[in-house]
């Protein structure tokens, strides 16, 4: 059985905005369920290890999908999302991929968490698949390829937009822009039109553009392992 790793958000504050973030569900429930029922064994990590914030918004009715429903009532998952073991356990060599769900948190935590950069640049060493869904590419602000380069220079990615960000009001708020950062960081990026589905897969990283997006990654990240 192949085994993926989960790496969560451990960021529960939206800046100084005084509101609650953390990761978003349907970006975690969809691609888990999805791989799940592939066969695949999940592991669940956040930086912090133990409960992993749940972005509140992300909880109202109008972002309930089939994935979040079944999350809702799914006390199992919720128990590995109390229960998410430290991220400076995990040991790539372990495992045949990584998975990142978005949602505002990992713009601050997992963006900077050297535990997070030295996981998917030993994946990448490995040449395993690393799949990142709408503001989760920004783990891929302070990661290198082996020669030093950014490791998205001169690859294909997607990644939640600049047009979607200012669509929730968070321009201001937030510490960087997703979209502009993989290109300052030489990434190839594109996108589709706001809130539509779009995932973009080049060697072995994988992107979504924004919460639609989710099932896709989860797509192109099961073919790449079977």
């Amino acid at each position: 059985m192949k085994k993926i790793v989960f790496v969560m958000t451990s960021h529960d504050t939206l800046g100084n905005t005084g509101e609650k973030t953390g990761f978003w569900i349907e970006e975690f429930a969809a691609p888990y369920y999805k791989l799940k029922e592939k066969g695949f064994a999940i592991t669940i990590a956040s930086p912090k290890g133990g409960q992993a914030p749940i972005d509140p918004k992300s909880e109202l009715p109008d972002f309930q999908t089939p994935a979040t429903e079944k999350y809702n009532t799914d006390t199992e998952t919720q128990n590995a999302i109390a229960n998410t073991q430290p991220l400076n356990t995990i040991n790539a060599a372990d495992y045949d991929a990584v998975f990142y769900p978005g949602g505002h948190g990992p713009l601050w935590d997992l963006a900077e968490d050297k535990s997070s950069i030295a996981l998917i640049e030993s994946f990448n060493t490995q040449n395993k698949p690393i799949a990142a869904v709408c503001h989760a590419p920004a783990v891929f602000k302070h990661t290198k390829n082996s020669d030093g380069s950014p490791l998205v220079n001169n690859k294909k990615v997607t990644g939640f937009s600049n047009t979607e960000e200012e669509a929730v009001q968070l321009t201001a708020i937030v510490p960087f822009l997703v979209e502009d950062m993989l290109q300052e960081n030489g990434g190839i990026y594109s996108k589709k039109e706001d809130w539509h589905p779009y995932a973009i897969e080049d060697g072995n990283i994988i992107t979504g553009q924004n919460p639609a997006s989710s099932e896709l990654v989860a797509e192109l990240l099961s073919n790449s392992l079977s």
